[in-house]
């Protein structure tokens, strides 16, 4: 009688992709992401005035 699937070990090659994984996270992170988080923010004060209105209003301040 064969085994079915749920009767089999659950360890099986997790090793291999766990230790990718933590290789991956410890080499840091990627070229792109660190430009992009470097790139300057292009915000209008007009921008900031609506996100300042909408923080109020979600709060529930009145004027």
């Amino acid at each position: 009688m064969a085994k079915t699937p749920f009767d089999r070990e659950r360890s099986i090659g997790s090793g291999r992709l766990r230790a990718f994984t933590v290789k991956e996270r410890e080499s840091g992170l990627h070229p792109t992401i660190l430009i992009l988080h470097r790139r300057p923010h292009q915000r209008s004060q007009q921008d900031s005035r609506k996100l300042g209105e909408y923080a109020r209003i979600a709060r529930g301040w009145q004027v």
